[in-house]
């Protein structure tokens, strides 16, 4: 039997370009017969989205103009690709190049952002973005993400995550669950109660002894419904930042550009408007949806 790597390199790279990127990389790494076709363009173009040239021109040309083959331009993209006047990161998973996009805290709606009372905006060190919003003081607080599936990788479960961390002079912000939430279209996915844990010390149990019955109270009405988990609480990332996450749901098939019917929006929320106390200190960078 005629063995893979005498096979016609046209041949080998119409198999590999029904594979995934992980596996050109091995076959390119085990068989020095395979490294043409497993480094071409036919190949590699395969793995890029399809609208790839569309989110490219979407990017600071200076960024892009120097990539060579498709191959470089897909790790490329995988390194985190700033769009839209550097308001969003895209991004492509290595192992199977599904989509990934960061939206800044300017990308999202946040209840009165732009009241210098209520937010403000600054650099903060290792964000990814020229601005962050920082809660001063609101007992209303109320953050929205929105994406369409059609920018999506197709037939792939996403998370949505709030990027976060709170500055030394937080309160309020652990005084009862906060309340997240996806839906896609007009059709509530996941519902869930949240806790950003605070540093439990001192302030923190002062407030449960003050408030502590009302805050039960409260508490229970978060987690009240059929698509609600309950003690979602944060993770760690790179540079000091946290992520918490709003939900899970799934982008369903692939749509035309001028397909409205299967394009739906998803609206990714966190919100805690129920308990009408003081909270601040919340530093907000952004918010990733990402294929798990």
């Amino acid at each position: 039997m005629m063995g893979f790597n005498k096979l016609p390199e046209e041949c080998v790279s119409t198999i590999l370009s029904l594979s995934t990127p992980r596996d050109a990389c091995r076959a390119a790494a085990a068989c020095s017969a395979l490294l043409s076709a497993a480094t071409s363009d036919f190949v590699w173009e395969s793995f890029l989205p399809n609208d790839y040239n569309e989110i490219l021109s979407r990017a600071d040309q200076s960024l892009v103009g120097k990539v060579g083959s498709k191959k470089e331009l897909f790790f490329m993209l995988c390194s985190s690709l700033p769009i839209d006047a550097g308001n969003k990161i895209f991004m492509l998973e290595r192992s199977k190049g599904l989509k990934s996009y960061i939206l800044s805290a300017r990308e999202l709606k946040i209840a009165w952002a732009n009241d210098p009372m209520y937010w403000s905006w600054k650099y903060v060190a290792f964000s990814r973005f020229s601005e962050t919003a920082e809660l001063r003081t609101t007992s209303w607080l109320e953050i929205q993400g929105k994406i369409k599936t059609k920018w999506l990788s197709p037939n792939t479960t996403y998370a949505a995550y709030l990027i976060f961390k709170t500055s030394a002079r937080a309160y309020g912000l652990d005084t009862m669950p906060m309340e997240a939430s996806v839906q896609v279209g007009n059709d509530p996915v996941c519902r869930s109660a949240v806790q950003l844990h605070q540093d439990a010390g001192p302030k923190h149990q002062i407030e449960r002894l003050l408030y502590g019955n009302r805050i039960e109270m409260l508490s229970s009405r978060v987690v009240q419904g059929p698509t609600t988990s309950v003690s979602v609480t944060p993770s760690a990332r790179d540079g000091g930042w946290m992520e918490i996450e709003l939900g899970k749901f799934y982008s369903g098939k692939p749509c035309d550009r001028d397909d409205h019917e299967d394009d739906r929006e998803v609206k990714m929320s966190l919100m805690e408007i129920k308990g009408h106390h003081l909270k601040g200190g919340l530093v907000v960078e952004g918010l990733e949806i990402r294929p798990i």
